[in-house]
């Protein structure tokens, strides 16, 4: 928004910021995460990937599955990602405009698989999430104006062992919802049949479908440095038909990456750049997030606490790389 009587060259602060890093700390970060690509290199455990990377001037060692990518590649790559997309609603008025150090956007979290069931004033029990649950998730998160698009909130516990539970999902959070909605559970054999979905939703064209696509995914790579096969295939797959990826690292520090919060910012950054390389390489262009849900390791209790400090501590720093990178970024809350 304009604001009245601006003075040139004068700069504004709408909100809280928090600065970790100088410009020049994040090169030094973005210099070691080079060397880390290059040395050791990335796993790709899909070869139709390594053969993308061998294509476009990357080392690849077969035997190893073992990707070693240059400085050139990354930055190509990083100059073709686009810094804004929008996220299509089936309404118009849901549209999300995603853009690198634009606005704040919310979505619920996921995936859970649990549900809290009230039984009685104070008292609730604890059980597996059903796909009616995922239907009530998608019609309050419809109903709440604060929240801009809708995650894959649960699991659909009663559908696991049926066969294609994460297309059944993908179906009900679509027609119990308005927004926009990013898949965070993506298998990526059955990409095809999330597609012939939104390709439905627009009476059978295809290109509209990927023009406005309704729906986007999120992607892990396994930590530490390794593009799985199904990581591979879901980038692959959505970035040739449009579909808009979050390329989201799940690190934790002292588990899965160093126990230093530096270290694990940069082994982060080479799994998440070295997915989006991937995207830019299948397709020039491909709408990418940079993401986040990286955070400790409770060495006591084994578990990957999402609300701890140092998760508060991470996100910062990775939103700050994905503004120093031209990206939208996308972060767990805490």
């Amino acid at each position: 928004m304009a604001q009245n009587n601006a003075v040139a060259g004068y700069r504004t602060l709408n909100g809280v910021e928090l600065n970790l890093f100088t410009p020049e700390e994040l090169k030094a970060i973005h210099y070691a995460t080079i060397e880390v690509m290059q040395n050791p290199g990335i796993q790709v455990s899909d070869a139709e990937a390594r053969q993308i990377f061998k294509e476009n001037g990357c080392e690849v060692d077969e035997e190893t599955q073992i990707v070693k990518i240059p400085e050139y590649i990354v930055r190509k790559a990083l100059q073709l990602a686009p810094s804004r997309f929008t996220l299509w609603g089936r309404e118009k008025k849901y549209n999300t405009l995603i853009e690198c150090g634009g606005k704040v956007h919310w979505t619920c979290f996921g995936t859970g698989v649990k549900m809290c069931k009230y039984v009685a004033p104070g008292q609730y029990k604890t059980i597996d999430s059903v796909d009616n649950d995922i239907a009530e998730i998608a019609k309050l998160c419809d109903w709440a104006e604060n929240i801009d698009y809708v995650s894959l909130p649960v699991s659909a516990r009663d559908w696991a062992g049926k066969g294609a539970q994460d297309v059944h999902e993908i179906f009900t959070v679509m027609t119990n919802t308005q927004k926009h909605f990013h898949h965070i559970d993506p298998v990526g054999e059955n990409v095809e049949y999330y597609w012939d979905l939104a390709v439905a939703f627009y009476g059978g064209n295809a290109e509209m479908a990927k023009q406005r696509p309704i729906f986007s995914m999120l992607v892990c790579p396994t930590s530490p440095l390794e593009l799985s096969v199904n990581a591979c295939q879901v980038i692959m797959k959505g970035a040739r038909l449009g579909i808009p990826l979050n390329v989201l690292s799940m690190a934790m520090s002292g588990g899965s990456s160093p126990v230093y919060l530096a270290g694990t910012l940069v082994t982060h950054n080479a799994e998440v750049l070295s997915g989006i390389v991937l995207a830019q390489l299948t397709n020039p262009g491909a709408p990418c997030m940079y993401g986040s849900s990286t955070t400790t390791f409770d060495l006591k209790k084994g578990t990957a606490p999402v609300g701890s400090p140092e998760l508060g501590l991470i996100s910062a720093s990775v939103a700050k790389l994905a503004q120093f990178y031209g990206l939208p970024s996308f972060v767990a809350g805490t």
